[in-house]
């Protein structure tokens, strides 16, 4: 794959083609209202990011129930008094010129209750004192992903991703660490995976048929088994119940320490994959157009983009006008991302990650 390779169209599953082969990851701004309304942060981040030139944009994580909260001013999908400003992003992310996709998401076991959150564990032994999910209360969330979907598309988004990465619900499910049910949810990598395959389908079959459903995996951490997930992938990809695939790695250039794959990139165990018609992605500190073009080399369809995109919003058009452009190092100060635009509460969020924002002295 060449530079210019990430400037043509990818044809999806369902809808719209991507107009070329870069997305905005879904990134987390902390900038909403305390009842998940879409904030004015919220609206002026995705106008920036809408005529940035990526190919589809996601929002972040977007609550789809109350009780289902990981952190402070997250945007929600969990309530109609919610779409007015969900519309108006979507509109937004529309006339830029880029597909649209709302991240759902439910903390699962580490919703935060200093926040109204329920935490939602799979397992009776993740938190002392609080039982396993139900049957019922597990059909419960995966009616409220459904639903929350079904909001997405009345709000003009073409499509949504489900998160199922970093131990939160689905994830968590997933986990044999932190899923050890007898019932159906639980014990084989099918079993573990059904609740993620219900949401799945159930947002297919209560959604229009041009609608898209992208699928948030990460591989690390929380227990999860690479071999077994990469045999439940390979499944999901055969069937093709999504559209894209989006491998959240911390570093796209990481290789397996251990086990079957040992030796191997941790990108390259996926895209190894057959996967008919649906496109696979990859994230992780990808700062420049020849790293994207390496990840496309490697069998990735599109890469994903999160902290270039911060520290520059028109990362993509930079790349597609200088094809050695290379994205500031970081650690940058507040001031500079207050100059690029970037609101205080984004700002905040932001200075939770020490090699982002250089402390202020």
């Amino acid at each position: 794959m060449t530079v210019s390779d990430l400037f043509e169209p990818l044809p999806l599953l369902h809808g719209r083609p991507m107009r070329n082969r870069i997305m905005l990851a879904p990134l987390v701004t902390q900038q909403s209202e305390h009842d998940g309304s879409a904030s004015p942060f919220d609206k002026d981040w995705y106008r920036q990011v809408a005529d940035a030139g990526y190919a589809l944009v996601q929002t972040g994580a977007t609550t789809v129930e109350a009780s289902g909260i990981a952190y402070g001013r997250q945007l929600g999908i969990h309530s109609d008094a919610h779409l007015p400003g969900l519309t108006e992003i979507a509109k937004s992310i529309r006339e830029g010129g880029a597909l649209s996709a709302v991240q759902l998401h439910h903390a699962g076991h580490r919703a935060n209750p200093l926040l109204g959150g329920i935490p939602a564990p799979a397992s009776r032994h993740t938190i002392p004192g609080i039982a396993a999910l139900s049957i019922d209360e597990i059909e419960r969330i995966r009616d409220s992903f459904i639903t929350a979907a079904q909001r997405a598309e009345q709000a003009g988004f073409e499509g949504i991703s489900i998160h199922g990465a970093f131990g939160w619900i689905l994830s968590e499910f997933m986990s044999p660490m932190l899923n050890d049910r007898t019932d159906q949810y639980g014990g084989s990598i099918e079993n573990r995976a059904r609740f993620t395959i219900e949401v799945i389908e159930g947002i297919r079959a209560h959604t229009n048929p041009d609608f898209q459903i992208g699928w948030r995996l990460s591989i690390e951490r929380y227990g999860l088994r690479l071999e077994e997930l990469r045999e439940i992938t390979g499944e999901i990809l055969d069937r093709e119940i999504i559209d894209y695939l989006d491998l959240a790695l911390w570093d796209s250039n990481q290789i397996v320490q251990e086990g079957s794959y040992q030796g191997k990139s941790m990108l390259s165990v996926f895209t190894s994959l057959p996967r008919k018609r649906v496109r696979v992605g990859a994230a992780g500190k990808i700062k420049s157009a020849q790293r994207a073009a390496e990840v496309m080399e490697e069998g990735a369809d599109y890469v994903l983009i999160g902290r270039a995109g911060i520290l520059e919003r028109d990362f993509p058009r930079l790349l597609q006008a200088d094809h050695h452009h290379v994205s500031p190092p970081i650690p940058v100060t507040a001031k500079y991302l207050r100059d690029t635009g970037l609101s205080e509460r984004f700002i905040n969020h932001l200075r939770g990650w020490p090699y982002f924002v250089r402390p202020e002295h």
